[in-house]
């Protein structure tokens, strides 16, 4: 393992929660908590990215998110890491074979939000995802039905876990999903970014 990427023991489970985290915020953390608890997960890794694809403005530099993200998410559990920049991967699905490759017997778990579910299809390798690894999906209230119904929820509707066996998601092989419902919390990026609180570059 290279200097400054993230440790993990074959056996463990990774919760992966991938992002801009531009800037990170309360509500990223609020849902690293719930997924703790729900996901029955080891650890969970932040995924700061390099940039999103699926976006045509790029985020504010990697070093500043690195360190906002640090700043606000502090869990004994919780590890911030730019391993996807390490790697040079820029497509979810070509960061998760690279991770596969590189923590043999590590068990990892991709989380994500519903509103990401409903438009999980867009996605590069979207199938591959969701074959490759287990699949926890966190509900806003609101949010529920297009993400019930997205193309993604429909065609993997047979590896559903109830969400009464969560804590089970990550000790199951894939193709595997498990939808939970968690309290709302208000944080947005956008809006942060909308404010003012957090321009793209210092000084700025």
């Amino acid at each position: 393992m290279r200097t400054g990427e993230p440790l993990a023991r074959p056996g463990e489970v990774i919760g992966l929660l991938g992002g801009s985290f531009d800037p990170a915020h309360q509500g990223h953390v609020h849902v690293t908590r719930e997924a703790l608890k729900r996901f029955g997960l080891d650890r969970i890794w932040w995924l700061v990215s390099p940039g999103n694809p699926l976006k045509a403005r790029g985020p504010a530099p990697l070093a500043r998110r690195m360190e906002r993200a640090r700043a606000i998410m502090r869990h004994p559990r919780v590890e911030i890491t730019d391993i996807e920049a390490r790697l040079g991967t820029r497509y979810t699905a070509q960061t998760l074979a690279r991770l596969k490759a590189r923590y043999p017997g590590v068990r990892f778990v991709w989380l994500m939000g519903a509103d990401n579910l409903a438009q999980f299809h867009r996605w590069q390798d979207w199938r591959d995802i969701m074959a490759s690894v287990a699949v926890g999906v966190l509900a806003r209230p609101g949010e529920r039905i297009s993400a019930r119904m997205s193309p993604a929820a429909q065609v993997f509707r047979s590896a559903r876990l109830s969400g009464s066996d969560s804590h089970l998601l990550g000790r199951v092989d894939p193709p595997a999903w498990c939808f939970v419902n968690v309290p709302m919390d208000p944080s947005s990026s956008s809006q942060i970014r909308a404010r003012g609180d957090w321009v793209t570059e210092p000084g700025e």
